[in-house]
C-alpha cells in the first residue's frame, strides 16, 4: 500500500494565490491509498476546507475520513485522511494534545486492512513538540493494530528522542522548503506489524509551485498479510 503526507497550506503555493488543484494534480501524480494532509482548512470563518471535494472522489476516488467538528472543514485543527474508497473505516479520533497554538491529532482506525493512521501537525517550539509527541505514544500504545504516524513534525533535529523508542521514524529527506528543500520537517512513524517498504520525497514540476512543503511518499507492507 502506499500512503502519503503533505501540509498543503491552506491551497497557498509559492505564487501566494489559492489554487486547490494544483494540489490535487500533485496527489494525482502520487497515486496513494492514504492521503494525510495538514492546513487542509482555513484558518478564519467557518474553518472550511480548501480542496474540491468532488474532483478528489470523481478523479482519485478518494473519500474523506470524517474527524471534523465544523461541517464545512476537511479536517480537526487543519489535519485530514483521505481513503480508498474500497478500504474501510471502523472509527476516527479526534486526540487533544498539549498545545498554545491550536493544535491537534486525528486518528482513524481501518477494519480492512488492520491499521490505524495518525495525521500530525507539531507545534512551533521543541518543548512544547516533545510533550505532543509524547501523548501520541501514549494513544499509540493502546492499539492493536499496526500504526502509521504521518505529518509534519515540525521538527528541524534528527533525533526526535524518546519518541524513537516507541517507533521506528522514516525520515524521506528534505521536504521544506518546496522551492529549495533542506529540513527535514515531514516524516512517517512506524509501530507493529507494518514495514516500510521505500519512500522519498516527491519532486515534480507541479509539486514545486502548489506549496511551500513537498509530500513525502512511503509504500509499506503489513506483515500479516505480507506472504
Amino acid at each position: 500500500m502506499r500512503i502519503t503526507s503533505y501540509n498543503i497550506r491552506k491551497g497557498f503555493g509559492l505564487d501566494w494565490r489559492r489554487d486547490p488543484d494544483r494540489v490535487v494534480d500533485v496527489l494525482a501524480e502520487i497515486e496513494a491509498d492514504i492521503v494525510v494532509l495538514q492546513e487542509a482548512d482555513k484558518r478564519i470563518g467557518e474553518r472550511a476546507g480548501v480542496l474540491p471535494l468532488e474532483r478528489m472522489a470523481q478523479e482519485l476516488r478518494l473519500e474523506l475520513a470524517d474527524v471534523r467538528l465544523r461541517t464545512q472543514s476537511h479536517g480537526w485543527h487543519g489535519n485530514a485522511v483521505f481513503y480508498r474508497r474500497d478500504l474501510s473505516v471502523a472509527k476516527t479520533v479526534r486526540l487533544d494534545v498539549p498545545s498554545v497554538e491550536p493544535r491537534g491529532v486525528v486518528a482513524v482506525e481501518f477494519t480492512l486492512p488492520s491499521l490505524t493512521v495518525y495525521g500530525v501537525h507539531l507545534g512551533l517550539t521543541p518543548g512544547m513538540r516533545r510533550k505532543q509527541m509524547a501523548a501520541i505514544a501514549n494513544h499509540a500504545q493502546h492499539m492493536e493494530s499496526p500504526t502509521i504516524v504521518a505529518g509534519d513534525f515540525n521538527e528541524w533535529k534528527v533525533d526526535l528522542g524518546r519518541f524513537e523508542q516507541s517507533f521506528e521514524v522514516v525520515t524521506p529527506g528534505p521536504s521544506f522548503h518546496a522551492s529549495r528543500p533542506t529540513a527535514v520537517l515531514d516524516r512517517f512513524a512506524l509501530r507493529g506489524a507494518v514495514q516500510q517498504a521505500r519512500s522519498w520525497v516527491h519532486k515534480s514540476r507541479n509539486s514545486r509551485y502548489a506549496s511551500d512543503h513537498l509530500p513525502i511518499v512511503m509504500d509499506f507492507d503489513l506483515k500479516e498479510t505480507a506472504h
